[in-house]
Order: C-alpha cells, then structure tokens, then sequence
C-alpha cells in the first residue's frame, strides 16, 4: 500500500537525504520519496503498523506530521539532521 506524511520543518536536500536514508531501514518500508516543496513524504508500506512506524521515525528525527505540535527540540533535531543529510550526498 502506499500513503503519504505531511511533516514540517522539511527545508531541503539534506533533510530530505536523512529522511530517505532513516526510513530505508525500517523493515517492509519501500520507494521513498520526499517532496520538499509539498513537505511531503511517501512510501510504500505492508502493514498500518510499519506506516505508523514511519510516522514515528520521522517525529524522532525532527519532522512531525502537521498533526503533532512541533516544538523547539523538534525543529533543533531537524536541523542537525538536515546537516548530517547536507554532509552523506
């Protein structure tokens, strides 16, 4: 199945580097795709469980979905991973 994950503080390339690399090591997630303009990520997924373990990942690394309050510890863990995804291309 395939769905979608809106999430904030995506800003660019980087950001989008870390979210694909993160979420290509969660089992049974497949065809990544970040759309930075849209603050979009999507992907394929087996179970409602494996999306959910997206959605978590995600928020770990500093990108909530619009649904979640987005706080200052968010948006600096966002930040140090746009960095790291600047820096592993």
């Amino acid at each position: 199945m395939k769905t979608s994950i809106i999430v904030q503080n995506l800003k660019c390339g980087g950001c989008a580097n870390t979210i694909s690399s993160k979420l290509a090591s969660i089992k049974n997630i497949s065809e990544i795709h970040v759309d930075i303009e849209e603050s979009k990520v999507s992907f394929n997924y087996e179970t409602t469980e494996d999306a959910l373990l997206v959605k978590e990942k995600l928020k770990s690394l500093g990108y909530p979905s619009v649904e979640d309050d987005n706080n200052y510890i968010f948006k600096a863990k966002s930040y140090v991973n746009c960095a790291t995804g600047k820096f592993s291309k």
